[in-house]
């Protein structure tokens, strides 16, 4: 069938048929891709590591999970850089950021929001 139309094509008609304007478009750059989510786990160890989890976050399927362990325990003030950094693109791309305990924080894209539970204090009377 495919090769009937090349034919067509380059011959201009086949058994008196008139030439048609029809063509056949190959995309070659096309690539495949599974459109699933990927829980993807990030371990901190450096405020240069950050780079690899923005890449994927970009990507746009990918959920991370970030341990902050190693990197808190070495320098808090470039772990605060590397979270405000991680919650300003997750932010550019509408997404969800929230710490889970005290060691791991985790990253959404915008098709997936954190549920965040607000406990409100008891009121004194």
């Amino acid at each position: 069938m495919v090769f009937n139309k090349l034919k067509k094509a380059f011959s201009g008609s086949i058994d008196g048929e008139t030439p048609s304007e029809e063509y056949l478009e190959i995309d070659l750059e096309r690539e495949e891709k599974e459109n699933k989510v990927l829980v993807k786990l990030f371990v901190l160890k450096q405020y240069e590591d950050v780079h690899e989890i923005l890449n994927s976050l970009r990507e746009g399927y990918t959920i991370a999970i970030v341990d902050i362990k190693i990197l808190r325990q070495k320098d808090s003030i470039e772990l605060k850089r590397a979270v405000s950094k991680i919650k300003k693109t997750a932010d550019a791309l509408e997404g969800s950021i929230a710490g889970f305990g005290e060691n791991m924080v985790i990253v959404t894209p915008s098709f997936a929001k954190i549920h965040k539970e607000t406990t409100t204090p008891p009121k004194k009377e």
